[in-house]
Formats: structure tokens, C-alpha cells, sequence
């Protein structure tokens, strides 16, 4: 548990130095548009609940993947395709940024 709250301390501790670069601030506000985008076209289009969209644009972005779902309509597989390409490099942009801090983190 102790190893746990060390590892935890020093990610928000990198998050914190990451924020402080202009660039993961813009790649943050850009994966955070992409959800709420992705949320509502999913919610308005596929007809899921807010929680369940969510969780699909998360998983997409993450490259994990839903292992059951998947766009039933002509349009949601479009704009699916198009949310994975420009999403995914987002997504490992901003951790690429957070790995960073992390690793330029000072030794405490």
C-alpha cells in the first residue's frame, strides 16, 4: 500500500510539473474536447447512456477498445474511424508529455 501512495504521489506530482507546459495544457484541452465531443455524438447518435459513451471514447483514445460495442450506424462508423485517428494521437501525445515530466522529475 505504501508503494501504491509513493507511485500515486509522484504521478500527481508529474501531472503537475506537465501542466505547467504550454503544450500539454493545449493537448489537455484537446483530448478533454474530444471526449465531451465523442460523448455526445455517441449519446445522440448510438443512443448509450452518458456513462457507457464516455467509457467507449476513453477506451477508444486509450487504445485499449470495448470489446463489445461497436457503431451500428452508417454515420457512427465514420465518425469512429475518424475519432480513433485524430483522438489516439492526442491521447499519447498528452501522456507522452505527462512520461516526460515524470522522468525530468528531480530525485527527492
Amino acid at each position: 500500500m505504501i508503494s501504491f501512495l509513493l507511485t500515486l504521489k509522484r504521478l500527481i506530482s508529474g501531472l503537475w510539473r506537465a501542466f505547467k507546459l504550454k503544450n500539454f495544457q493545449a493537448l489537455f484541452i484537446l483530448v478533454i474536447f474530444m471526449l465531451l465531443s465523442g460523448t455526445i455524438f455517441y449519446v445522440r447518435q448510438e443512443g448509450l447512456t452518458v456513462i457507457n459513451a464516455l467509457y467507449f471514447c476513453v477506451t477508444t483514445l486509450s487504445t485499449v477498445g470495448h470489446p463489445s460495442f461497436e457503431p451500428q450506424t452508417t454515420l457512427g462508423k465514420v465518425f469512429t474511424m475518424i475519432y480513433i485517428i485524430v483522438g489516439t494521437g492526442l491521447f499519447v501525445g498528452m501522456i507522452g508529455h505527462i512520461a516526460y515530466a515524470l522522468i525530468k522529475q528531480p530525485e527527492n
